[in-house]
């Protein structure tokens, strides 16, 4: 009998027809989606005046990188590549180029060279196809800059889990496209860390970590740290 009551008292509370219930859940699902709406939008604020900014500021710097580059490579000097983004939506993200105009093709003859132990990337630290200007670039992360106009845009984020090609994607396991769960960024906690000497399974791990952390704080945190890394350039090939 007492079970009987128990039951009737956990059904009464509990389910769809408790009312008190269902105005508690109702209740915890606008708090959730208030915190999670307010962070978001305090995320693209801050990327939208920031990628403005150093827009406006680097324009000299653009100029004279895009001279650089095609006084050495004549032909376009950004490089624009289709990317997969949160959710699995595809945009385009810019660079300045940093190898050859044919550099697509010669990866081909390459990919046995891959230095990249996972395989899914395609990574070697004397790769042929870049420029002298563009191993430059590549080493302060120079090549990086037309990116902030991703983000201007809302393709991408100040901070974010790197972007990857749809070739990659395809090859990603189920825990690997978890990375895809935020909107990708410039920098992330690998890019802080050390960059291409980690691994593939040890960036998915970090990219991770971030989507499971993120907070407004934590974005400043990173964007600090990436100073340093950029100007020390640890593990930028």
């Amino acid at each position: 009998m007492k079970d009987q009551q128990l039951l009737d008292n956990l059904y009464n509370t509990y389910a769809d027809g408790g009312l008190r219930s269902r105005l508690y859940f109702l209740h915890k699902r606008l708090a959730w989606r208030t915190v999670v709406g307010m962070a978001e939008l305090t995320k693209r604020g801050m990327d939208i005046l920031l990628s403005g900014l150093l827009l406006i500021m680097l324009a000299p710097l653009f100029a004279a990188l895009a001279l650089l580059i095609y006084l050495e490579s004549p032909g376009p000097v950004f490089f624009a590549q289709n990317r997969v983004g949160r959710w699995g939506k595809l945009f385009r993200m810019y660079k300045f180029r940093s190898m050859v105009i044919n550099a697509e093709k010669l990866l081909e003859k390459l990919k046995e060279q891959n230095e990249s132990a996972a395989g899914v990337i395609f990574k070697m630290k004397k790769d042929p196809r870049i420029t002298r200007v563009g191993a430059v670039m590549r080493r302060t992360s120079l090549d990086e800059l037309p990116q902030f106009w991703n983000v201007f845009k809302g393709d991408m984020s100040l901070v974010g889990p790197r972007p990857a090609i749809p070739g990659e994607v395809a090859e990603y396991t189920l825990d690997d496209r978890r990375r895809l769960d935020a909107l990708p960024g410039i920098t992330c906690i690998w890019q802080v860390s050390g960059r291409s000497n980690i691994d593939f399974k040890g960036q998915v791990r970090l990219d991770t970590r971030y989507i499971e952390s993120r907070s407004f704080w934590f974005d400043i945190v990173l964007l600090f740290k990436t100073i340093p890394a950029v100007l020390f350039g640890k593990g930028a090939y």
